[in-house]
């Protein structure tokens, strides 16, 4: 007996369930009215949906729940003015695959009242409210802009964008849409043909328009006060001389230029009477291309900072006050990012909005109110983003810089448990994209969940990867399965070398990182006990050409101009293409493989699914498989999140046993 209580002493604990990393958050996200006087939050707190609440500060905090939905989740809250908000919805119940459709708009008072469905939900039925008539907008009308609210002033209209399909790309039209009587006005300039995009100060003034026809895109730009455009740049799809990052309400803009060997993005000024970006840069990040935002002053519309991404989000605050509260945020709490939003910003009377996380704490929230003699009282914390989510169970995330086979930087990150003393099984986890940035330090939920069932997690930023500098991202044309597969290969060589990573180890990924799964079980047999590839790309000719018997969202224009460089033409490159192509090494495949789909995905249809398992079942290698009803290209409902998890970690254990 005595012995048998010594044991279960020292047993150690069961990680945490499934559950608890992927279900949905319980505190979605935090908007500050335009005063601070009032708070609207999304929350899955309580219900089996995401609903809306405001807390109105002026009333001790009084909590009142304004829109909930029993076929939808409230999504992309926005205030119009103190009293009134929009907000799309969502059904995450119906899976991803939905989630994709556009969630409509709706307009609701602070206080619960004026509810208006002003677009419709696509493939919802409209919601009646005593007061729709027949000026409820179709669908294809998105939220582009709400202007921002002058001090002590109210507003009633919204921007919108009205798409219409086209040959080769869906233009844009733009309206003015009044949240309260549900009216639209058209804007006071002539829009450029072919617009498929805009970009609008914070007044709601749009001063950049984007268009794309033939093989070509432009940017035309408005200067305040004028109906008249005048061109930026003229491009093909794969080269404009700069990036058009954001406006300002003075008439400034901002671009990122590439420069430098490896090509990384800086911030910098247009300068109009030179016709090109300034000499000297705003905001330079090195090591990463400059990915972010201006913090605009909701009241003045002065730019206050930079919203930046380095290795984790942060804000470059040009605003001394601003600053300085960030330096007294980040000692109040310190090895978190802490992301603030404010209204009157660095006044004695500022209302500011704080998130504060880590790479093992998907965060807080928590509201500082300015009040004289307050101190540390005028803090209030709002709540965990996801609850019962224990810090000190999770594992930690760093980034590393390594040397790929010829010489290029390959950044890495690297997640494992916390107590980790020697070399772990390891799972290799393969990005989507993949001309996408892969990942940052902050909790995410699938690393999280691997290293919690005792494995290292290994995620390189393959070439191709954007976020590390042009030359990195252009380093990937025509190398899929090839350059791209090789730095998957060297990032575990290198955990392995370095005594991170054991000689046990299995691939997994979806969408591309799908696709990079089973290409690294083609070319590197002996590195690999398994592999997991879910959603992916199998079949490059049918990824590449299209088909007439295969329906899917790749655009004429990705197929005619930017597939054939970045991927492969598939007339010029086809012994290539099969070459790289899983369907057609699947006898290479030795190793066990677990294949997901999903029935309503476009991107990757179940067509590539299909015939990698007929290919391996021919090969004597008959998958694991799983399919799932109603979701895209990804997993929207939480049971089929978690069921998905599960499957997952039953198929490595069988094969890493860690």
């Amino acid at each position: 007996m005595l012995a048998l209580t010594v044991l279960s002493g020292t047993a150690v604990a069961a990680p945490p369930p499934a559950e608890l990393f992927y279900k949905d958050a319980e505190l979605l996200d935090v908007v500050l009215s335009p005063s601070g006087r009032k708070l609207a939050f999304t929350t899955s707190r309580g219900t089996d949906r995401v609903a809306l609440v405001v807390m109105d500060l002026d009333k001790g905090g009084k909590l009142n729940a304004v829109a909930r939905f029993n076929d939808g989740d409230v999504h992309d809250v926005r205030w119009v003015d103190d009293e009134r908000l929009v907000y799309g919805v969502v059904d995450l119940f119906d899976g991803s695959a939905r989630y994709s459709g556009a969630p409509g708009l709706f307009a609701v008072n602070a206080d619960g009242s004026k509810f208006r469905q002003l677009v419709r939900r696509q493939w919802k039925p409209v919601i009646s409210d005593g007061n729709s008539d027949n000026r409820l907008l179709d669908w294809h009308h998105r939220l582009l802009k709400v202007p921002r609210l002058p001090a002590g002033g109210s507003n009633d209209e919204v921007l919108l964008a009205e798409f219409s399909p086209g040959a080769d790309n869906d233009t844009e039209a733009l309206k003015w849409l009044n949240t309260r009587m549900g009216t639209t006005r058209n804007v006071n300039f002539n829009e450029p043909v072919g617009t498929v995009g805009w970009l609008a100060d914070s007044r709601g003034e749009a001063r950049v328009a984007f268009t794309r026809r033939d093989g070509r895109q432009a940017a035309l730009w408005r200067a305040p006060g004028s109906k008249t455009w005048t061109p930026l740049f003229d491009s093909d799809l794969m080269s404009a001389p700069f990036n058009i990052e954001a406006v300002d309400d003075a008439g400034g803009l901002y671009v990122s230029v590439h420069e430098g060997a490896a090509g990384q993005a800086t911030l910098k000024r247009y300068d109009f009477t030179t016709g090109k970006p300034q000499d000297k840069p705003l905001v330079a990040t090195p090591g990463f291309d400059f990915d972010g935002g201006l913090v605009i002053d909701e009241t003045s519309g002065r730019v206050l900072g930079v919203h930046l991404l380095v290795d984790a989000p942060t804000i470059a605050w040009f605003d001394p006050a601003m600053k300085a509260f960030q330096d007294r945020v980040d000692r109040l709490f310190p090895g978190n990012a802490n992301l603030i939003s404010c209204r009157r910003c660095g006044g004695p009377d500022m209302v500011a909005l704080v998130r504060s996380f880590s790479d093992r704490d998907p965060g807080r929230f928590y509201l500082f109110q300015a009040k004289p003699g307050a101190g540390e009282k005028a803090w209030m914390d709002m709540g965990a983003v996801r609850e019962g989510v224990n810090p000190q169970q999770m594992a930690t995330v760093e980034l590393q810089r390594i040397q790929a086979r010829d010489g290029l930087e390959l950044p890495v990150w690297i997640t494992r448990p916390a107590d980790a003393k020697a070399a772990l099984p390891a799972v290799v986890l393969v990005h989507g994209g993949p001309w996408v940035r892969g990942s940052s330090w902050a909790w995410e939920a699938d690393a999280q969940f691997l290293a919690s069932r005792g494995y290292v997690v290994i995620e390189p930023e393959f070439r191709g990867s954007t976020g590390y500098g042009d030359a990195h991202f252009r380093a990937s044309f025509k190398q899929w399965g090839q350059a791209m597969q090789d730095d998957v290969t060297d990032a575990l060589k290198w955990a392995q070398k370095q005594g991170i990573a054991s000689d046990k180890a299995c691939i997994a990924g979806a969408s591309y990182g799908g696709y990079s799964t089973l290409m690294g079980l083609v070319r590197d047999p002996g590195l690999y006990r398994c592999g997991v590839a879910w959603l992916a790309v199998t079949d490059l000719d049918l990824y590449a050409a299209g088909s007439w018997w295969v329906s899917d969202d790749i655009s004429a224009t990705g197929r005619r101009y930017t597939i054939p460089e970045s991927v492969g033409d598939p007339v010029k490159d086809a012994a290539m293409l099969a070459a790289n192509s899983p369907v057609k090494q699947a006898a290479r495949i030795k190793a066990p493989v677990m294949l997901a789909f999903n029935e309503g995905d476009r991107r990757v249809p179940m067509a590539h699914g299909d015939r990698m398992r007929k290919a391996l079942r021919d090969a004597g290698n008959d998958p694991v498989w799983v399919t799932y009803a109603g979701e895209g290209h990804g997993f929207g409902n939480v049971k089929n999140r978690v069921d998905f998890a599960k499957r997952m970690e039953a198929f490595l254990a069988r094969h890493l046993k860690p």
